[in-house]
């Protein structure tokens, strides 16, 4: 009976972003999605990018959506030896395979994940992208959330009561920051949040708000700590395997790289992640038992100097990969200003 439910739920999935062109279409990709099936990811993210391709190539490229056919950590190399056509990653699950994307995780910079996200192209394809760390899959992508917030089952009303708590925190930035809180970081990957919380093995996680109605937080963690701008973004990619796209027709090729791929993809998934933030927020708001406990000046000041520090730290990471930091920093903070 399960085996039967997990079939119609994947097949559910593939048909919610699969167009109503797929039977006519020349090329079918198949994605690995490793978020839950009502997730954003799921529910919007890849349904725009299928409606996006198939207008593109007027029905001739579609796509069919499959989950849990790897963890998130894997779905690089999944795509890389073929294993599917395109994913979704997040940078952090895969600790010293990318430095430079960490440049869109930084905490302190202002502005819509739609604005981050057309950003964060904008300086991969002017600096980002020379330190090659996507080799060997296409990146036809780049994105990140709204600002991450702490969530906790018990209260935080100041920054000074993070230190000591059990946190879960993904790599990169977000685990440089947790680390200067004084949390005890635990790596978790996101599907496995809510079982981690319920089984009180963390106190709480910094994710974004779309979190609290995509994993369930407002079940879990009943309360949220804000800082204006947030810990941290989290750096995604949508990547696609080479020979897939090596394989389709010129034409194809080409009008998926001008209407489809790069800045068009980046903007619509950053303005998807402000609209499931935004449900999140009313999702917390809306539920018994929820909090939203607010940042005081005080905690601003004492976050400020923190965020100043992580900054120092990766500009030096990403400098010694090649890439002049500062450059790309002032890009993305003048980029973000003009959206």
């Amino acid at each position: 009976m399960k085996l039967n439910k997990l079939s119609a739920l994947l097949a559910s999935a593939a048909l919610a972003v699969s167009g109503t062109v797929a039977l006519a279409a020349d090329h079918t990709l198949t994605i690995s999605s490793w978020a839950p099936p009502t997730h954003g990811i799921n529910a919007k993210m890849w349904p725009k990018f299928v409606e996006m391709v198939e207008e593109a190539t007027d029905g001739q490229v579609t796509a069919e959506l499959k989950l849990g056919i790897a963890p998130p950590p894997a779905q690089m190399d999944l795509i890389m030896d073929g294993a599917a056509d395109a994913s979704i990653i997040f940078h952090g699950y895969q600790p010293g395979r990318f430095v430079t994307t960490k440049m869109i995780e930084l905490p302190g910079y202002e502005g819509s994940a739609e604005a981050a996200s057309v950003a964060y192209w904008r300086a991969y394809d002017q600096y980002l992208k020379e330190a090659d760390e996507h080799r060997g899959v296409k990146v036809i992508a780049l994105h990140t959330h709204g600002p991450a917030q702490l969530h906790s089952s018990n209260p935080v009303t100041s920054l000074d009561e993070v230190s000591g708590l059990k946190v879960r925190i993904p790599g990169g930035v977000g685990g440089d920051v947790g680390t200067a809180l004084g949390a005890t970081g635990i790596q978790v990957p996101a599907p496995k949040v809510y079982e981690t919380l319920a089984s009180k093995a963390a106190d709480g996680v910094v994710m974004p708000f779309e979190s609290r109605k995509g994993f369930k937080l407002t079940e879990v963690a009943q309360n949220v700590f804000e800082v204006p701008g947030g810990l941290y973004r989290g750096s995604f990619a949508f990547i696609m395997n080479e020979d897939t796209f090596a394989d389709l027709p010129p034409e194809l090729q080409q009008a998926l790289e001008e209407q489809v791929f790069g800045e068009p993809l980046s903007r619509e998934i950053g303005k998807i992640w402000d609209e499931i933030d935004a449900i999140g927020r009313e999702a917390t708001e809306g539920t018994d038992g929820n909090a939203i406990n607010a940042a005081s000046a005080e905690d601003l000041e004492k976050f400020n100097v923190i965020a100043a520090d992580v900054r120092t730290k990766v500009f030096d990471e990403v400098n010694g990969a090649g890439i002049d930091a500062q450059a790309a920093y002032d890009m993305i903070v003048n980029e973000m200003a003009a959206q």
